[in-house]
């Protein structure tokens, strides 16, 4: 799991499985976080020049746009899979 450097992913009495790997950000990083991106693509792709009639239309378009995300992972990969963090998995 990726954690960028907010005072809240820090906690000393969180217990940790051990099928779970924390990999740490740099502080004041977003360029490094790769939910950032994950935002970008959807913003760019979903949301691009749009003006909704409602927050409940506004939320489900986000749900619709969430969803084909979900269904692509192709692209998920695409935005996410980068090499620092592929490899920071197999060792």
């Amino acid at each position: 799991m990726v954690l960028d450097g907010a005072g809240w992913h820090r906690n000393e009495s969180l217990i940790i499985p051990d099928n779970i790997r924390l990999l740490r950000l740099p502080p004041y990083s977003p360029e490094l976080n790769p939910v950032e991106h994950i935002w970008d693509d959807l913003r760019e792709k979903a949301f691009h020049n749009l003006v909704f009639d409602s927050l409940d239309t506004l939320e489900d378009h986000l749900e619709e746009a969430l969803r084909d995300m979900e269904n692509d992972q192709d692209r998920i990969h695409s935005i996410v899979a980068w090499p620092w963090i592929i490899n920071s998995l197999m060792n």
